[in-house]
C-alpha cells in the first residue's frame, strides 16, 4: 500500500483479497486511512473471525459461493448483518471456495458493483 500511495499519491485505495487473503485484506484495509473500498472473495469465516468489521464504516464488497466449504453461507450473512456503512453481499449460486466454473458469475458481482461505485468505469 505504501508503494500504490506513492505511486498514486491522490488516488485512493481499493483493498481486496481472496479466502485468507481477505481476512487480511479487509482487516489492514479497515484501519488504513489510504484505503477508501474493500472487496473480500471467499471469506474463511468457518476458520477466523471477523469481528473487526463490526467497526468499519467503509463500503465493502463481499462475494462468497453458496457451497464455500470454507465459509458458510449462513454465518457469512450473519456477519455481513452487523457491519456498518454500505456492505454488499454476492452469493454465487453453486460455487465452490474456488468459484471453480463460476468465474463469470464472479466477475459479474465484482463489476456491477464497482460499476454502480464508478460510474465512469462503464466506458471502459
Amino acid at each position: 500500500m505504501d508503494f500504490l500511495s506513492e505511486e498514486f499519491p491522490v488516488r485512493s485505495l481499493l483493498l481486496g483479497g481472496f479466502s485468507f487473503g481477505s481476512w487480511v485484506g479487509l482487516r489492514v484495509g479497515c484501519a488504513d486511512a489510504r484505503v477508501s473500498e474493500l472487496i473480500g472473495l471467499g471469506i474463511p469465516v468457518n476458520s477466523s473471525e471477523f469481528t473487526y468489521l463490526e467497526s468499519c464504516n467503509k463500503p465493502k464488497l463481499i462475494v462468497q459461493g453458496t457451497l464455500d466449504e470454507h465459509g458458510a453461507w449462513e454465518k457469512v450473512e450473519q456477519i455481513v448483518a452487523r457491519l456498518p456503512g454500505e456492505t454488499r453481499l454476492v452469493f454465487v449460486q453453486d460455487a465452490d471456495h474456488f468459484f471453480a466454473g463460476h468465474l463469470d458469475e464472479l466477475d459479474q458481482g465484482i463489476c456491477s458493483w464497482m460499476v454502480e461505485r464508478h460510474p465512469e468505469l462503464h466506458k471502459i
